[in-house]
């Protein structure tokens, strides 16, 4: 890459001098199954996302997910494989590295959200388009489904 960083491009790091590499938060978000259901909670952003946060330091992917769940929805869930990632660009200035897992809730409490959400729906999975939502979440609930995860 070129050397041509600037203070709005706090996301890059230079390794060497005129070479940059991304330097990302790592965000870990759930495609949770609850029969043919899925849970979505509204952001800051006035944005549908999947549950989800930040990876903490310590905390394997898994982890962190399971905790956020936990936090976001009063579920204990089981978390299984991670098949979608992607870097979200929430604002020029701001990018963020999100890995997507496959997760199933069997339990029969339904979802309370957290103070961190404006509100949750329970959709299915094919109600999702018409959502303003980041494509890259359309497209993971979209995969989601194809690999059988509501069947």
């Amino acid at each position: 890459m070129l050397n041509t960083r600037s203070h709005a491009e706090p996301y890059l790091i230079e390794r060497n001098p005129g070479y940059f590499e991304y330097q990302l938060p790592v965000s870990v978000k759930a495609v949770i199954a609850w029969g043919d259901r899925l849970p979505l909670l509204k952001n800051e952003r006035d944005e549908w996302e999947l549950p989800g946060g930040k990876l903490d330091v310590g905390e394997t992917p898994a982890e962190t997910l399971t905790r956020e769940i936990r936090e976001e929805l009063g579920w204990d869930t089981t978390v299984t494989d991670p098949y979608y990632a992607w870097v979200y660009q929430i604002r020029p200035e701001r990018h963020v590295f999100v890995l997507t897992y496959l997760a199933r809730y069997n339990g029969d409490a339904p979802p309370a959200y957290s103070h961190e959400h404006k509100e949750l729906v329970l959709l299915r999975p094919d109600e999702v388009d018409a959502l303003t939502m980041p494509q890259d979440y359309k497209s993971a609930i979209h995969q989601a489904v194809e690999r059988g995860h509501f069947a």
